[in-house]
């Protein structure tokens, strides 16, 4: 059984180290909280998934789901290891709240060594489109 992975816009986040600093400050522990407002039907076959983050149209990184607590006022927490791995740049349209992603629609990691990290998502975005990369 593949796993079952989520995408939720990062509000806020002009580019990916503006991500990267807001998994910093708001890290406890080693985890980070997202608040949502309903459970997902699929909670079970998220834990050990990946919530994924669009930034400008962009999928950018990723931090992996360990487990959905409920909180007193009826919200959920997302609850995810607080180490943001950057991904390969995948065009996503923006939604509201969060959307499933399949492991086959999900993008792969950034090999740090091939200088693609460095990249601006849209220029990357450019050159994809373009089978540059």
């Amino acid at each position: 059984m593949s796993q079952l992975h989520m995408t939720r816009v990062a509000v806020g986040c002009a580019d990916y180290p503006a991500l990267q600093a807001r998994i910093t400050n708001y890290a406890q522990d080693g985890e980070i909280r997202f608040t949502t407002r309903f459970k997902p039907k699929r909670a079970d076959e998220l834990i050990g998934g990946k919530l994924h983050f669009i930034v400008k149209h962009t999928l950018v990184a990723r931090v992996e789901i360990l487990r959905f607590d409920d909180r007193s006022d009826g919200r959920i927490d997302i609850v995810c290891v607080a180490a943001l791995e950057r991904i390969h740049p995948q065009p996503k349209r923006a939604h509201q709240g969060w959307r499933y992603l399949a492991d086959s629609d999900a993008p792969s990691g950034v090999d740090e060594g091939d200088g693609l990290a460095d990249l601006p998502p849209e220029l990357y975005r450019e050159l994809a489109e373009l089978s540059l990369i």
